[in-house]
């Protein structure tokens, strides 16, 4: 395990050309043997797109699978990929609007997803133009401490803090008791446990219980929000926007922005599907019509 980490080091170094090679030698391997928590792929697609037929549903998960392995290799490459070609394969519009909100107040969050190459999104702070901006993410700590350090060394690699999601309220209001303007970064889509569910949406056709600790958090510190809306343009480009969602958090009844973002967030997934992370279990909770707990 020691051996780990050189070694995923030197094979980032090869050409982003060589690693989809590699990317296409694996896919084979997870898609037909292995098969890669393909049975979690299956049902949540089929759940999510019961309107497409089964072999559109196919075509997403093959394509998923495709990407998936792409996805592997792209976030390897942070190891050492320059700041020129990061910002030549992750073009970042909308930075400067998030800088005018920041004239105004201390963070700005922004809501994403686990969608297109999400550790990319990092990259963010490539595209300041005011040198007191400040960028930083959330993350969950791994049980694993080698791929604990490979992931925090990735995505500190163009400035941006690693912040743990169990100390996310300290740690901000910290930032705030020392002047610093922070854009952070919130994958919000995963799947709460019990008892950090408040609320549930409709979401790709299935009764869905979500986060809303980056609203509840931006209305306590005074956040501007904004969504990353990206896209894949090709393999290996990616086009990401950042679009404001509001300057004023609070002037929104509790949870509204978190059901903004979870529309929007469909909204692009719909438009590249296989784009999305399908292995997660999203949907492992559900409730009865009365409202109490259903387990899986």
């Amino acid at each position: 395990m020691k051996m780990l980490l050189p070694l995923l080091r030197l094979i980032s170094r090869l050409p982003l050309g060589v690693l989809y090679v590699l990317s296409d030698l694996c896919f084979p391997l997870l898609y037909y043997v292995t098969r890669y928590r393909r049975k979690v792929v299956t049902e949540n697609l089929n759940n999510a797109f019961p309107e497409l037929t089964p072999r559109e549903r196919r075509q997403i998960r093959r394509r998923f699978y495709r990407w998936f392995c792409d996805y592997v290799v792209e976030t390897l490459k942070l190891l050492s990929m320059s700041r020129q070609e990061m910002m030549r394969r992750m073009v970042i519009e909308g930075v400067d609007e998030m800088e005018r909100s920041l004239e105004t107040k201390p963070f700005v969050f922004i809501f994403l997803g686990h969608y297109c190459n999400w550790e990319w999104v990092s990259s963010i702070p490539l595209w300041y133009k005011k040198e007191d901006s400040h960028g930083g993410q959330l993350y969950r700590p791994l049980k694993n401490k080698v791929f604990d350090r490979l992931f925090l060394e990735m995505r500190s690699r163009f400035g941006s803090e690693n912040i743990s999601k169990y100390e996310a309220l300290r740690h901000i209001l910290q930032l705030r008791r020392d002047g610093k303007k922070t854009c952070i970064g919130f994958i919000s889509d995963q799947a709460p446990g019990w008892n950090s569910i408040h609320d549930w949406v409709d979401f790709l056709h299935q009764d869905t219980p979500v986060f809303t600790g980056t609203e509840r958090i931006a209305k306590k510190v005074d956040a501007a929000i904004f969504f990353a809306d990206i896209r894949r343009v090709r393999r290996g480009y990616y086009h990401l926007v950042l679009r404001r969602m509001t300057d004023e958090p609070k002037d929104f009844p509790d949870y509204t922005l978190t059901e903004q973002y979870m529309r929007e967030l469909e909204q692009i997934i719909r438009r590249q599907p296989h784009l999305w992370l399908w292995s997660h279990r999203r949907w492992k909770h559900r409730r009865a019509a009365d409202g109490s707990r259903l387990e899986d």
